[in-house]
């Protein structure tokens, strides 16, 4: 009995490192789990998009703040803006370039409800384009953004903290407008 239970602790213990590999296969990747953080940030933002009335676009909390539609606009002209460093120019129709002067020009747009809907959907498709661009091996590698040397990895993390930043932006937004994000409904 002795020598099955030494042979068997044997056995697993030379089988242990064998299973290493199968278990580092099906860990997500970094890129992976930035997709999949934009993806979760993108229905958010598009589904409150759809749910707060066209009437409260114009709506801001303030003076010198931007209003409902000019926050959508914002996002989506950053994932357009953004990925150009990343290299993937943004579309010639958004007019946005690396002159800041154009992020401000596309925010500033009249556009209806559905429009600025469609305006969003479609810079979610750019941005997710732009980041196939960056993958686990090449994350490290040094890009110019903004005039300075960034990380490609820097630049994930600035755009999924930029998303998240003006999520939570509107759903205060829509929460000051009696509208409840449809996620917590």
């Amino acid at each position: 009995m002795l020598t099955r239970v030494v042979l068997a602790a044997a056995a697993l213990a030379c089988a242990a490192p064998l299973t290493a590999p199968l278990v580092a296969q099906n860990a997500p990747s970094w890129m992976g789990e930035m997709h999949r953080d934009v993806n979760g940030a993108q229905k958010k933002m598009i589904d409150l998009a759809k749910a707060i009335p066209e009437s409260a676009y114009g709506w801001r909390p303030g003076a010198g703040t931007r209003s409902v539609g000019e926050v959508l606009l914002h996002v989506a002209s950053d994932n357009y803006f953004i990925p150009i460093a990343m290299g993937k120019p943004a579309p010639a129709a958004s007019g946005i370039t690396t002159d800041m002067k154009s992020v401000g020009e596309y925010e500033k747009r009249k556009m209806s409800k559905d429009q600025i809907a469609a305006e969003l959907e479609a810079s979610y498709k750019h941005l997710h384009e732009a980041m196939s661009l960056t993958t686990d091996a090449n994350a490290a590698e040094t890009i110019k953004f903004f005039g300075q040397d960034w990380t490609r990895m820097r630049a994930m993390t600035l755009t999924v903290t930029h998303l998240h930043e003006h999520l939570g932006q509107l759903i205060a937004y829509a929460r000051s407008n009696n509208v409840t994000p449809p996620w917590s409904q």
